[in-house]
């Protein structure tokens, strides 16, 4: 099971060696690196050793130069050095390979984002029979279908593990009105790789493989650990005792959750593709300008993800910031691998960090959610958010969401959340996670336990009679629990 970044609250950081860092010069010509790249590869270097983190692949596009390290190592227990050219589980960006394929398909006249998905899967169902009639490839792809989105069921290797994923469905409730509110959904994008699989002809990876990797020239991207011989991989590794110990059962990812979050890349690939969507000319042209730009913009609803969203394009994060230009992210997370991908267009910059531990989410936050580097690089810095402590007697309660595990049954995940002199105190069995400081009505920043910022916003949503009826966190939805009414259960949950 892989944990949040707030469970890894617990987990106690200890300093381990860091191998010094390493340009890999995109061409031949020596250059001067900018003094921000350097200030970047120490705060980087700080991280890892703060947060035992191994190793760590970054990519950078900044002033129209790519710029490439590896820190560290693969493996605490053969020590070999990360490359740019080492790949890491990308977990959830992978969703954005999704969509692209299908938005080649999309400009051939084979898919349109708002026909219902049942155009392509006839026998499509989910809990609610309304929804499943109506939810459309679109909504699919913006996180707006409003049924529980962590199901993570293993459905086999064979195949149809994709198709037998979707067919599982019926059990995943639903939890919103279709398209009216933003609820991070893995779940949705399995949906949309089926359906690029079935309109393709071809199983999900070979249509992601023929549509986008291998045309992009993306040879360090694969979606199976037995396509890896020959290259340098990045072991996944679990915090004990504050130090990194390599943990192979975390390599597992089923079959059927490929499409939301099973991709295998460099950081070298990543910047590539990074630089494909921020429109770069000398790489193919996979997708037109005009479908490209498509995918970033236009959100749905709104809310957070770690960060303040416009909301979601077709599967691109969508982030504001104070300056006006749009900042479009995305990144993943699995067990003993975490990793940052964002891009601004109006600024021509991209940077993307993959990370080798379980503590990975630390240093991510720092960097993709925090705006220390959007400022040192683009200029722009998230929305302001000043601290104002406030009446908060109606947020306190219990916030208890589920995801469906890979047993196929549901597990919950809860947090008791109290009130202390304007701020909300979230713990679980009187263990505290997390605290709660409100900068506007119903968004909150979401600090340690000890008061230390964590980088990250959450938010309340509220129903339809205007109470609050969710906690909006990770992007997850935590449906609201008067006090007294119920307990919070244990807090972990795989996250992609």
């Amino acid at each position: 099971m892989s944990l949040t970044r707030r469970t890894v609250l617990k987990s106690a950081a200890a300093a381990v060696p860091v191998a010094a860092a390493r340009t890999l010069p995109s061409s031949a010509t020596t250059v001067t690196e900018p003094a921000a790249i350097g200030r970047l590869a120490e705060k980087i270097q700080a991280g890892m050793a703060k947060y035992a983190i191994p190793g760590a692949g970054l990519g950078v596009w900044y002033r129209g130069r790519e710029y490439l390290r590896g820190f560290g190592v693969t493996s605490v227990d053969t020590n070999e050095p990360v490359t740019a050219d080492t790949v890491f589980r990308i977990g959830s960006t992978t969703k954005t390979f999704t969509a692209t394929a299908i938005m080649r398909l999309a400009e051939r006249g084979r898919i349109s984002l708002d026909r219902p998905v049942r155009a392509y899967l006839p026998d499509f169902a989910t809990a609610d029979p309304a929804v499943s009639a109506r939810v459309t490839v679109r909504q699919l792809l913006n996180h707006s279908a409003g049924w529980q989105g962590d199901y993570f069921e293993d459905t086999g290797d064979g195949d149809d593990a994709l198709r037998k994923y979707v067919a599982d469905m019926t059990k995943v409730p639903q939890l919103t009105p279709l398209g009216k509110v933003f609820s991070y959904n893995n779940a949705a994008i399995g949906v949309a790789g089926l359906i690029l699989e079935t309109v393709y002809g071809k199983t999900y990876e070979t249509a992601v493989r023929e549509l986008v990797i291998d045309p992009l020239g993306l040879d360090h991207s694969r979606y199976f650990r037995s396509e890896l011989t020959g290259f340098s991989v990045a072991a996944s590794h679990n915090i004990v005792d504050g130090k990194p110990v390599v943990e192979p059962s975390f390599d597992r990812v089923p079959r059927g959750l490929h499409a939301a979050g099973g991709l295998i890349s460099s950081p070298r690939d990543q910047l590539r593709y990074a630089r494909f969507h921020l429109g770069h000319r000398g790489l193919p042209q996979v997708i037109s300008d005009r479908t490209r730009l498509s995918m970033q913009s236009h959100p749905g609803p709104g809310g957070t993800l770690f960060v303040e969203l416009n909301g979601v394009g077709v599967s691109w994060m969508l982030r504001p910031t104070a300056q006006g230009p749009t900042v479009v992210q995305h990144g993943g997370d699995w067990s003993g691998q975490h990793s940052g991908f964002l891009f601004v267009p109006q600024r021509d910059f991209a940077i993307t960090l993959l990370t080798n531990s379980e503590s990975g989410p630390f240093l991510v936050a720092e960097l993709f959610a925090d705006d220390w580097a959007l400022q040192e690089f683009a200029g722009v810095n998230n929305l302001p958010a000043v601290p104002r402590p406030r009446r908060v007697e109606e947020y306190v309660g219990t916030y208890v969401a589920q995801q469906i595990g890979f047993d196929g049954k549901p597990e919950e995940i809860g947090l008791d959340v109290t009130a202390d002199n304007g701020e909300l105190v979230a713990s679980v069995g009187g263990q505290t996670m997390l605290r709660f400081v409100f900068y506007r009505k119903d968004y909150v920043l979401a600090l340690n336990p000890d008061g230390r910022p964590s980088h990250t916003r959450a938010n309340f949503v509220r129903g339809a009679d205007g109470k609050v009826a969710w906690l909006r966190d990770g992007g997850r939805l935590f449906r609201f629990h008067a006090a007294g009414t119920r307990k919070a259960s244990a807090y972990s949950r795989r996250v992609l």
